[in-house]
């Protein structure tokens, strides 16, 4: 449903965009990351520590919880479905577009996608682009990722992030730049 709400609107919106940055900025927009920033601007991670208040979890786990990245966009996503299962798709999808267009603009206006950028790249020239974990620390709901970016088996970027995915893009943002000196 969001996918759907979202490549409607970027059809409509730039029609004359091509198909592979259309699809580009869709996987932005409907990404975990952008659910949850959509989520925290909603503060549903606040309403739901006020509706939990009182219950089973201790306030510092519920304040935990209510951080994660991860909980915030699954709220999210289970209340577009809710909404969906209560009133249908045509109703709440103008709703859907107004609580994502920021992250339309954003994703469309900045860079985003080193990853995809860097492997397009490399393919130009028959090469390949691995990952590796270099290093974890923290506790599960916290935990600090390094990784490398390897090109054809050597290190040409290294990045860190509170996701995996996070550090992975900060490796290959390295990457690229290295890539073009």
């Amino acid at each position: 449903m969001l996918e759907l709400a979202i490549a409607r609107e970027l059809y409509h919106r730039y029609p004359d965009a091509s198909e592979g940055r259309l699809a580009k900025i869709r996987s932005h927009v409907v990404s975990r990351q952008s659910c949850a920033a959509v989520a925290r601007e909603l503060q549903l991670g606040e309403q739901l520590r006020e509706a939990a208040a009182g219950g089973d979890l201790a306030e510092d786990e519920l304040a935990r919880i209510v951080k994660s990245r991860n909980v915030v966009a699954a709220l999210l996503e289970a209340a577009m479905a809710a909404l969906f299962l209560e009133h249908g798709y045509e109703p709440i999808e103008a709703a859907i577009v107004a609580a994502f267009s920021d992250r339309i603009e954003y994703a469309r206006t900045t860079h985003v996608d080193h990853k995809t950028e860097l492997q397009e790249a490399l393919a130009k020239s028959g090469r390949s682009v691995a990952y590796a974990v270099l290093d974890v620390e923290g506790p599960p709901h916290e935990r600090h990722f390094e990784c490398a970016a390897l090109v054809d088996g050597e290190e040409l970027g290294r990045g860190a992030g509170r996701a995996k995915k996070d550090a992975e893009q900060a490796a290959a943002k390295q990457a690229l730049a290295a890539l073009t000196r």
